[in-house]
C-alpha cells in the first residue's frame, strides 16, 4: 500500500508519499481499501499540530473516507469483505489502504457513491445532532447560519431546510451566498460588506433567528447572538476562525435565550443507540434526495498538497 505519511507534524509540506506494509485487520478491526477521502479542517490542524487529537508519530492523515472492505478482523460480524463502506475514524484516509475499527464504519446502502460517502458523516452527523437533537428545531422556524458555505454550514442549510425551516446563510463572499441559495437557502448574507445585525433585523422583521449554528465564532458571534429571536437556541458548533468569543451571559438572560454546545464526537460515544438511529435516518434522507454533500471539486490523491492549498484558499470540500 502507500500513503501520505506525517512524520513531523510542522505543517503540509512535511507529509510525504510513502510505500507501506500492507497491515492485517485485528481483533475489531477492517482492513479498507480507499476509494474516496475528503479534506476537512481538522486534516489541517492534525498534521499543523494544532488539533486536539495528536495521534502518535508517524501517522497518516485523513480522517474521513469511504471504500471497499478487504478482510475483517475477529470478532467483527456487522461487516464483510466486498461491503461498501464509510468510515470517520481521524486519522488514515490519505492513503490506497487502511485499517478502521469495526464499530466506526457505516454501511452504505446501494447507490450511495464513495465520493459523497467521504464527505458525509462529519457534517450530516455535526449538523442533524446540532439542528434536530440539541435545538429541537421545528416547522416553520428561522435558522440562521454562519459560515454557511463551508462543509457544516452547507449540511445544515440541507437539513434545516428538510426539516421544515427558514434558512438565512450568513457567508463572506458574494460567490459563496449564491453556492447557499442554490442548496436551499432562503436568504444571504455577505457579512464582507454588510453589517450582520442590520441585515438579521431586516430578513426577520426584527424578531430575530429562532436558532443560530456557529461553527465559526470569532468577531461576529456576539452580534449574532444580540440578534436571537425570544426563547431562541445558539449552537456551539465550532471556532473555524480561530478566536474563541465570550458572550455576555446578560444577553441569554434578556432573550430568555439557551447556549446549547454541540459535541457530536461524544454524542456518538455516550449514546450509540441514537448515533445509529440518527445516521439511518440521514442515510434515508440522502437516498430520498433531502440531502447531498456539496463538493467542490475531486482530485487525485497524488494532488493532496494542491488540494490543501486549494482548501485553504476557498474554505471549501475537497474529495478524492
Amino acid at each position: 500500500m502507500h500513503a501520505w505519511l506525517c512524520e513531523n507534524p510542522i505543517g503540509v509540506d512535511a507529509l510525504t508519499w510513502k510505500e507501506l506494509p500492507t497491515p492485517q485487520p485485528k481483533a475489531g478491526e477492517v482492513l479498507i481499501e480507499i476509494k474516496a477521502a475528503s479534506l476537512n479542517f481538522p486534516d489541517l490542524l492534525i498534521v499543523q499540530n494544532k488539533y486536539q487529537i495528536k495521534p502518535p508519530l508517524p501517522f497518516v492523515p485523513g480522517s474521513e473516507y469511504a471504500g471497499v472492505v478487504q478482510a475483517v478482523g475477529e470478532g467483527v460480524k456487522h461487516l464483510q469483505p466486498g461491503q461498501n463502506v464509510a468510515c470517520l475514524s481521524g486519522s488514515g484516509g490519505f492513503g490506497t489502504h487502511t485499517l478502521a475499527p469495526a464499530a466506526l464504519c457505516m454501511p452504505l446502502p446501494d447507490g450511495f457513491s464513495h465520493v459523497d460517502a467521504a464527505a458525509f458523516i462529519m457534517i450530516y452527523a455535526t449538523s442533524w445532532h446540532a439542528l434536530i437533537d440539541r435545538a429541537q428545531l421545528k416547522a416553520g422556524e428561522t435558522v440562521l447560519v454562519l459560515g454557511a458555505a463551508g462543509g457544516v454550514g452547507t449540511a445544515a442549510i440541507q437539513i434545516a431546510k428538510a426539516a421544515g425551516a427558514r434558512v438565512i446563510a450568513a457567508a463572506s463572499t458574494d460567490e459563496k451566498c449564491a453556492l447557499c441559495t442554490s442548496i436551499g437557502a432562503d436568504a444571504t448574507i455577505n457579512y464582507s460588506h454588510k453589517n450582520l445585525r442590520d441585515e438579521i433585523k431586516r430578513l426577520t422583521d426584527g424578531k430575530g433567528p429562532d436558532v443560530i449554528y456557529d461553527p465559526v465564532g470569532g468577531d461576529f458571534s456576539e452580534p449574532a447572538f444580540r440578534s436571537i429571536a425570544w426563547r431562541g437556541r445558539y449552537l456551539v458548533v465550532g471556532f473555524a476562525s480561530g478566536p474563541i468569543p465570550s458572550l455576555p451571559l446578560n444577553l441569554a438572560l434578556l432573550k430568555g435565550a439557551s447556549i446549547v454546545g454541540v459535541f457530536w464526537g461524544d454524542f456518538a460515544k455516550r449514546e450509540p443507540k441514537a448515533n445509529a438511529a440518527m445516521m439511518a435516518e440521514l442515510a434515508s434522507w440522502y437516498a430520498q434526495g433531502k440531502i447531498k454533500p456539496v463538493i467542490d471539486r475531486t482530485m487525485p490523491m497524488a494532488e493532496l498538497k494542491a488540494a490543501y492549498a486549494h482548501m485553504g484558499s476557498r474554505g471549501l470540500r475537497e474529495s478524492w
